[in-house]
């Protein structure tokens, strides 16, 4: 089901750009030094709706069942629910998410393609802003893509979204409002790389925020932002 509100989300996008313009000449054919530098840099960057890895879990490896089971012993410690994007969904939203779309691909197919620039040729927002209300308040740390309002001095920011998948908002149509996080912290934070995932630690509320970005359906207050490591 996730896979497939992935896919329509992007295939949202696509019938929005419209069509092609002018095609540009025929490329020469790639190097084999090419090919090798364009499969590492496919194996190194995510691409535009990418959603965040799952982290490895080497079950021959006693060093990283030992370090993850100290990992999850801090947090348990520290009172703080490691969770996915899933369970931010309440029970039935992926249905009604896959309805959404749907109904999206309809009316984008019914009308004809979309002029470029015109004022339907936009990212638009599907989905609801229905929470899991017993995580009101709960401290959690959830891993995922940057997406910062602006950029202050040296790359600092204390507001920011905090998405699934790679490009959302940007280059690609934002997630659903509950599958949309607004972050703010009190001091700032330097983001350093867009394309490096992050882990996001805070205390999290079913509390709406709007933005020309996306709206957000929850608001953490973060603690703490670490590398993400998979």
């Amino acid at each position: 089901m996730k896979q497939f509100l992935i896919s329509t989300a992007a295939i949202a996008f696509i019938a929005a750009c419209g069509e092609a313009g002018t095609a540009d000449p025929q490329p020469s054919e790639p190097t084999q030094a090419q090919l090798a530098a364009q499969q590492i840099d496919a194996q190194s960057e995510p691409q535009i709706g990418d959603r965040i890895p799952e982290p490895e879990r080497d079950l021959e490896s006693s060093n990283r069942l030992a370090a993850a089971g100290a990992e999850a012993n801090d947090l348990v410690s520290r009172g703080v629910r490691e969770i996915g994007w899933e369970e931010l969904l309440p029970e039935g939203e992926e249905e009604k998410l896959a309805q959404l779309y749907q109904q999206q691909m309809a009316m984008l197919y019914s009308s004809g393609p979309i002029a470029e620039g015109s004022a339907a040729d936009q990212m638009i927002q599907i989905g609801t802003f229905n929470t899991v209300k017993e995580l009101n308040e709960t401290k959690v740390r959830i891993p995922g893509y940057t997406v910062p309002f602006e950029f202050g001095a040296n790359a600092e920011i204390k507001e920011f979204l905090l998405v699934p998948y790679y490009g959302a908002c940007l280059h690609a149509p934002p997630p659903p409002p509950n599958q949309t996080v607004f972050v703010m912290a009190e001091d700032p934070i330097r983001l350093r790389d867009l394309a490096q995932a992050v882990w996001i630690e805070g205390t999290i509320y079913t509390q709406t925020q709007e933005s020309e970005l996306a709206d957000a359906a929850y608001t953490i207050r973060v603690d703490k932002v670490e590398t993400y490591e998979y």
